[in-house]
């Protein structure tokens, strides 16, 4: 007589059926994003090699500098065909060369970096050109618009599911475990026992860090990273109104300027009455930035109409530096100065989140934890398909027999939690649910190659 295999068995099978078909799907996306973004992980080494000519320039004895409004003038005389000079981003280091932004005639945009000691010009580089930034074009939406932000932020979103689910197939059952097979491989128990060591072990160690960075990683997706931002704003923990000053914000910052995640929703301060005004200098706009001491990183974005302001943005290395401030175009009064201290203690959670993500945080030893943890989830997927490799039967796909959750009221209260906090887990549910019901189900052959 055949009997049910304790309640127990039937949960582990169902979460590693759960676990096994999420890896496989999301695997190949989920390689591409650990591959591209451990190469991200040294942008600013790897800019600064390809394009070197561009950003090197030789101090002069005296040190002396063009301001910024000569450099821009010669820079439209050196470029006829600029449009619109958008932005300005001073030197942050002696050596380093002055940026600025423009849109062209023909409607891309790009940079033109000056040497501020002899007021030349180094060239133009166009942003369409720029390689780190297809780069993260790929890494963040898969160059695929805002379908392809939905599919990273799905695949993010099954990762946290996959670690969770990791973690408890890896979780020892004795009461005594031994130290091979839990904290280290077992290289003695033939190959299946090795290669299933090295996907559980390595995913074990790295299950902490990989969470972060797949947490931190999702602010920036154009759904549930803009809810989080929503949610910090609405509950206080974004920018407090307490820094405004004059009339009342219109638009947002992300709408005239690249900033950091906890300026992103901030709202842009309106310039006063322009009757009768000239619009300020760069150079005193520089000048405040500078008596504000603003990070040398930061960026001046002009104002996109008459009532807009000069947004200086400042987003470097360690998040403690971050900066946001607006200018009237036509006073040169400062209307908002954002800091890091004015962030909630969500926003400043978030910036440092994000800055570690980026492996700047903390310098090198920031940018090696994030590669170990790139190369470590490259080994654990590889790992993992030539595990389901070994095991495959012919008849099938490998995956346990399908348990009904329904009757696992804990695993599905898990699963509801998750379809809760990531919207995106709740749709493709209500999709395996569907082609589960419609498609698999009502085929012998689908039932029987997917074990359901």
């Amino acid at each position: 007589m055949k009997t049910d295999p304790p309640r127990s068995l039937k949960r582990y099978g169902t979460v590693w059926r759960w676990h096994f078909y999420a890896g496989l799907i999301i695997a190949p996306i989920l390689l591409l994003l650990a591959i591209t973004g451990g190469i991200f992980l040294f942008k600013g080494s790897i800019e600064a090699s390809i394009y070197s000519e561009y950003y090197d320039v030789r101090p002069n004895q005296d040190g002396v500098t063009y301001p910024p409004s000569e450099l821009i003038a010669n820079a439209l005389t050196a470029h006829e065909e600029i449009e619109t000079v958008t932005s300005y981003s001073p030197s942050e280091e002696a050596t380093r060369s002055v940026a600025i932004g423009a849109s062209f005639e023909d409607g891309a945009s790009g940079t033109v970096f000056m040497n501020p000691y002899t007021g030349e010009s180094l060239g133009v580089l166009l942003d369409q050109n720029r390689v780190m930034e297809r780069l993260i074009e790929l890494h963040s939406e898969l160059m695929l618009g805002t379908f392809g932000d939905r599919v990273v932020e799905l695949t993010a979103s099954w990762t946290i599911i996959l670690i969770a689910s990791g973690l408890y197939l890896w979780w020892p059952r004795r009461s005594k475990p031994t130290l091979y097979g839990v904290w280290l491989p077992r290289v003695r128990k033939g190959k299946r026992v090795l290669v299933r060591d090295l996907h559980a072990v390595p995913a074990a160690w790295l299950s902490i860090g990989l969470l972060i960075f797949v947490l931190t990683g999702m602010l920036w997706t154009g759904f549930w990273g803009n809810g989080v931002q929503h949610l910090a704003t609405s509950t206080g923990q974004g920018y407090p109104p307490s820094i405004w000053v004059g009339d009342a914000p219109q638009s947002l910052t992300e709408d005239v300027a690249e900033s950091a995640w906890a300026a992103q929703k901030l709202p842009v301060p309106l310039s006063g009455n322009a009757q009768g005004y000239e619009q300020v200098s760069i150079d005193d706009v520089v000048t405040t930035g500078l008596h504000r001491e603003l990070h040398p990183s930061y960026t001046v974005y002009f104002p996109r109409s008459e009532t807009g302001s000069f947004t200086l943005s400042a987003f470097p290395d360690q998040a403690r530096d971050e900066a946001t401030m607006y200018v009237d175009q036509y006073t040169g009064a400062v209307l908002a100065d954002y800091r890091y201290d004015d962030y909630g203690l969500v926003g400043k959670w978030m910036a440092t989140g994000i800055t570690i993500h980026k492996g700047l945080e903390f310098g090198l030893l920031n940018q090696l934890f994030g590669l170990l943890i790139c190369i470590g989830l490259v080994g654990i997927i590889v790992s993992g398909f030539f595990l389901w490799r070994r095991r495959k039967p012919q008849q099938h796909m490998g995956a346990p027999k399908a348990h009904s959750i329904r009757h696992n009221r804990a695993l599905l209260v898990i699963l509801l939690l998750f379809a809760v906090v990531f919207p995106l887990v709740a749709l493709s549910l209500l999709v395996v649910f569907l082609l589960d019901v419609f498609l698999i189900q009502k085929n012998k052959r689908l039932k029987a190659f997917f074990h359901a």
